[in-house]
């Protein structure tokens, strides 16, 4: 910054315009006030300049993007299409439709709507900001329509949970490269359909000329994570590590947390070693929730004081790891210094999911009341993961009482869900009180609800595949049935011998 200033004293005293120098320099740095005063005081400002500080703007200070385009206009410096997209980019930061209406009727009135690249960029916004009617009646009346114009509306439809509608898209492309397809495989993760994304991603791999790249990988694996797809994510790894993605901390970090969440820790680990000194929050997040939901407690909350002592803070995240630590390991003590300590010393508000962890950390313990208590002290409303908890405790530990008064709020919010019917049935059933398992049964039978059929998946040959009670809808289902049945009949003559032997045995 020195260097620059002296720069900038010589040209002024010397009369000579290094403007653009001047300007460029002090973007890198970045000062953008001290780069906007040399623009101001430039004896020949020029649209490129302008061009230039609006797009630093638009990362740094989106609010000044606008007020430098009035200037600019106001100088009678006509905008060109990247002055546009740079603006668009502000809106979208700041997640303003207004300003996005606003800048469309600039757009229209200076002449760029049949630029395909800048109105790319214009639906890209609308999307961006959630005005879908909108990007989609843009998307509609252009005559002409890129890949980039294609992807920016899918996206749109994805990163709102509306993935019928972007896959209606996806399906109608004249073509798609890889960004199509990552696009659509990110949608189905980051929306929780993790088969739906698995199963895009592997009719990917079949694609000829499309190679998956960093943000695929990144986007896959938490779909392999969820559903225990371990050879897949494997497969994925080593495919990464090949092309050596794995320097990417996104792909690393999504590693990492397919091996915590699959229970290979001993892998997860070495992953969060290789990782080394460019590891973030999310490494530390990933690699605690790991250790807490495979049992090994104490070295999650080790894992957290050496987080602390390299100078990483805790967030929201990092306490449901800690406080699902705390109840895997009935640490009931811990458990409140570690809720307690979110607010004291990291400032960090509690939300639902770390109420729902104390309920089931105090419920597990026996502690019903307690955890009744903390229901009632909850500033928002609980939902049927909180009381589901309760439940659960209830009926671990013969709770009727409390019992009823959980179910009750679970029949109000998953009045469908037949799984709270029969555990209080059975609540009911364990404590003799049989007048109240007649009245469940009856009221399920008034209001039809039945019990879904169980499913599982089983990943075999590189594909995962679902199975559903007493489904045929697998097309190697008859293959399938004749092994089981084999399997059956084998288990029966092994029986009978056992049977024989142990006759034999006891005759002696």
């Amino acid at each position: 910054m020195k260097q620059v200033k002296q720069i900038h004293g010589y040209t002024l005293r010397n009369g000579i315009d290094q403007t653009k120098i001047l300007i460029e320099n002090l973007l890198e740095i970045p000062n953008l006030h001290y780069a906007q005063m040399v623009l101001n005081h430039s004896p020949k400002p020029t649209l490129f300049l302008y061009n230039k500080l609006i797009q630093a703007y638009a990362s740094h200070s989106q609010h000044q993007c606008f007020s430098l385009y009035s200037q600019m206009r106001f100088h009678g410096f006509p905008p060109n299409q990247h002055t546009f997209n740079f603006l668009f980019c502000a809106c979208t930061s700041l997640s303003s439709p207004s300003l996005g209406q606003m800048l469309h009727i600039h757009f229209i009135k200076s002449g760029f709507e049949r630029d395909l690249f800048a109105n790319t960029a214009l639906l890209d916004m609308y999307a961006k900001v959630g005005s879908l009617e909108m990007a989609r009646r843009l998307f509609d009346e252009m005559p002409v329509k890129g890949v980039p114009t294609w992807n920016a509306m899918i996206s749109g439809y994805a990163r709102f949970g509306d993935m019928e509608g972007a896959l209606e898209l996806f399906r109608l492309m004249p073509s798609r490269n890889v960004v199509s397809w990552t696009t659509m495989i990110s949608g189905y993760s980051r929306n929780k359909r993790f088969g739906e994304a698995l199963g895009l991603f592997l009719k990917m791999e079949q694609e000829k000329g499309i190679v998956p790249n960093e943000v695929t990988l990144a986007s896959i694996l938490p779909a392999c994570a969820n559903l225990g797809a371990l050879e897949i994510g494997k497969r994925v790894e080593a495919y990464a590590r090949k092309n050596g993605f794995c320097k990417n901390l996104y792909v690393s970090n999504a590693v990492l947390e397919m091996y915590a969440k699959c229970g290979k820790i001993d892998i997860a680990w070495q992953v969060f070693n290789d990782i080394g000194r460019f590891r973030n929050l999310c490494s530390w997040n990933s690699m605690i929730m790991g250790l807490a939901v495979h049992g090994q407690c104490c070295k999650a909350l080790e894992l957290y004081d050496q987080m602390l002592g390299e100078g990483t803070s805790p967030d929201d995240v990092t306490f449901v790891g800690l406080l699902l630590a705390c109840t895997h390991g009935g640490m009931v003590e811990k458990g409140r210094h570690i809720f307690n300590s979110m607010t004291a010393a990291f400032h960090v508000i509690p939300k639902l999911e770390h109420y729902g962890c104390m309920v089931d950390l105090l419920g597990r313990a026996g502690q019903l009341r307690e955890a009744y208590e903390v229901i009632q002290s909850m500033p928002m409303k609980p939902d049927s993961v909180i009381w589901g908890a309760l439940l659960g405790a209830c009926s671990f530990h013969g709770n009727v009482e409390l019992a009823e008064i959980a179910a009750e709020s679970l029949f109000v919010l998953e009045p469908w869900n037949p799984g709270n019917y029969v555990i209080l049935s059975n609540i009911y059933a364990s404590a003799g009180q049989w007048a109240g398992v007649a009245k469940l049964r009856k009221t399920m039978k008034g209001s039809q609800i039945t019990k879904s059929a169980g499913h599982s998946f089983i990943e075999e040959g590189g594909q995962l595949h679902k199975f559903i009670v007493e489904d045929r809808s697998h097309p190697k289902s008859n293959e399938i049935l004749a092994l089981l049945d084999g399997v059956y009949e084998m288990i029966k003559l092994n029986r009978g011998a056992f049977d024989c032997y142990l006759d034999l045995d006891l005759s002696n």
